[in-house]
């Protein structure tokens, strides 16, 4: 009688060890909405705050517009985890020339898709 025992802990070991093999499985929503991915805008400014949480981090940047006027820039990015990013990545104060796509709500300053350099050119990050 120990038989049917012995199947049942084999096939609950074979369900445990598939879905501890499966891994996380990630959903996202696409950045389509709230962004034009078509279109690249570009600021340079001084980076006021940075939040490097999850799902999303945001740096926020300060500059000032064509009119002289100062703008806060919000910049959506990916998951603090996937950045690579520590505090120390992009200090508060820190100058920087952001290239990214344009939120689509008028009048706003956001972007996404960012690519971060220093004024000489530098990189910020893994990918810029």
């Amino acid at each position: 009688m120990t038989v049917p025992f012995c199947r049942g802990i084999v096939a609950a070991a074979l369900a445990a060890a598939v879905l501890v093999s499966a891994g996380p499985v990630a959903a996202h929503h696409s950045a389509a909405a709230a962004y034009d991915e078509s279109k690249k805008v570009e600021a340079q400014g001084t980076v006021t705050r940075v939040l490097l949480k999850n799902p999303h981090s945001w740096v926020f940047m300060e500059s000032t517009d064509e009119k002289g006027q100062k703008v806060e820039w919000q910049i959506e990015m990916a998951a603090a985890a996937s950045l690579g990013w520590t505090p120390a990545t992009l200090p508060v104060g820190t100058v920087v020339k952001v290239v990214g796509s344009p939120s689509r709500a008028p009048g706003s300053h956001g972007m996404t898709g960012a690519r971060f350099t220093l004024p000489d050119g530098t990189p910020v990050g893994r990918r810029g």
